[in-house]
């Protein structure tokens, strides 16, 4: 038999983590070192006295631990976070009832607003009000996300939850003024160019200031924009100074409606077709001087805060889309032991070691992928864990993400084979998951870029010595 536990051990142990150590840690590294880091109980399980965050609250305490040590990991939740997610499941139950219709519309600019979800609202009580101490922080957020996602992928990112990616780079990089007037904006995030995909190095667009008039001129081309239609606004990626690479890239708020801002067609996609993609033209674009995010207009490496602070959205979002791709993961899983358990296929989680061989094939294979959904579930958690502690966790976002964006598509697509023809039909939403979970290991970096910067954080390489 697969244990779960053990699955989620060896995930873990096969790709390392600094877990925020003020030095580097070992590539090797024994199972003791990871238990001392990762919790393998589960939420009830888990003992008391382990110096995690609720033991804290609870008046608990851990002897064994030493000064200037991290708490031992802990996912169990408050009530609060259990009623806040019990309410977001109910929610994407409904979101579900829409994913099809959604996704056979793509052509149409659906409602963002869902009656039955307003109806929803109106007649649930209030929720708790939330202290600090009474939630999960980061990892409740990342749960939320997942049972969010649960419902239906494209239906829910077409209503997001906290804005756009653009207004995560607002919000890591942009002024107080700024955000004041931009924050109530929907901000979707222009990167990619015809030219330039993951290397931001190779950006093409062209921002040069007008002394004159005090304004910034913009010259290029964006595709593949999410949510390009629908956004009030954009944080876009241009050069101010193409000898000078990465820190000649700038970033740039624009509003729909600025003339010479073009919106030449929207993408027709395999998934997520619910959530529009669209293209953005710029021709001799003109916008306020202060329209610069961070107003850093410095060319120096050492100094190049606008583009770093963007770059950091990145450890913030990153964790955000495994959980959105888990999300839909862990339905196709539920759909799938649900059609086992009517099939008579008998899922015996308590067998011994050697219980694997006397399964049924397709027990077998749903039972690993469960080890894997809990795997990438545990990993992405603990990147948000070590953001509620305030640890670096730039390495371990490019982790989970990595790990989810492949583990979503094999989950996905191994739910469908192991289903049959009930899987590939139209009558349930299996297929489309399977269409809709290929993003997660495309957009905010690619399974290969996060490969590349797990593998530059372990061995101390730089850009220029591993691309």
């Amino acid at each position: 038999m697969v244990s779960r536990s053990s699955a989620v051990t060896a995930s873990f142990a096969s790709t390392p983590s600094k877990c925020g150590s003020a030095t580097r840690e070992p590539l090797v590294c024994s199972k003791a070192w990871w238990r001392s880091r990762v919790s393998p109980w589960g939420r009830d399980a888990r003992p008391r006295g382990c110096g995690g965050p609720t033991d804290a609250r609870d008046g608990g305490s851990n002897p064994d631990r030493r000064d200037g040590e991290t708490n031992m990991i802990d996912f169990r939740l408050t009530e609060t976070d259990q009623t806040i997610l019990d309410r977001t499941r109910a929610e994407a139950l409904i979101c579900r009832q829409y994913a099809r219709e959604f996704d056979e519309r793509e052509a149409e600019m659906i409602p963002d607003t869902l009656p039955e979800t307003e109806d929803f609202y109106a007649g649930a009580p209030a929720l708790p009000t939330a202290g600090p101490e009474d939630t999960q922080g980061p990892v409740m957020m990342l749960l939320q996300t997942m049972g969010s996602y649960w419902g239906d992928y494209s239906v829910r990112l077409r209503r997001p939850m906290r804005g756009g990616l653009g207004n995560a780079a607002l919000a890591a990089a942009g002024t107080d003024e700024q955000k004041q007037k931009w924050g109530n904006l929907l901000l979707s995030m222009a990167i990619t160019e015809p030219g330039c995909g993951s290397d931001p190095s190779r950006v093409s667009m062209t921002a040069e200031l007008d002394e004159d008039t005090d304004e910034w001129v913009l010259n290029g081309e964006k595709i593949f924009v999410t949510t390009g239609i629908r956004a009030t606004g954009v944080v876009l990626w241009a050069t101010i100074d193409k000898s000078a690479g990465r820190a000649g890239i700038k970033s740039f708020l624009v509003e729909k409606g600025t003339k010479g801002f073009e919106i030449p067609h929207k993408e027709k996609k395999l998934g997520i077709r619910a959530d529009d993609t669209a293209a953005y033209v710029f021709s001799d674009c003109r916008i306020p001087r202060e329209n610069l995010l961070g107003l850093d207009e410095s060319i120096s490496k050492a100094n190049s805060g606008g583009f770093r602070g963007v770059m950091k959205t990145f450890n913030m979002t990153r964790p955000l889309t495994a959980a959105m791709g888990l999300g839909i993961a862990e339905a196709a899983i539920d759909m799938t032991r649900e059609e086992l358990r009517e099939a008579g296929v008998v899922l015996d989680y308590g067998a011994g070691p050697g219980a694997m061989g006397r399964l049924t094939a397709a027990a077998e294979k749903f039972m690993r992928l469960e080890a894997l959904f809990e795997a990438s579930k545990l990993t992405t958690l603990q990147c948000g864990w070590m953001a509620g502690e305030g640890l670096p966790n730039n390495m371990e976002s490019s982790v989970c993400k990595a790990h989810a964006g492949s583990a979503v598509r094999q989950i996905t697509q191994g739910c469908i084979e192991i289903l049959g023809a009930m899987g590939i039909s139209r009558e349930n939403l299996l297929e489309k998951w399977m269409r809709d979970s290929r993003i997660t290991d495309i957009y905010e970096g690619t399974g290969e870029i996060q490969r590349l910067i797990i593998a530059r954080g372990l061995l101390d390489y730089t850009r220029a010595d591993l691309k």
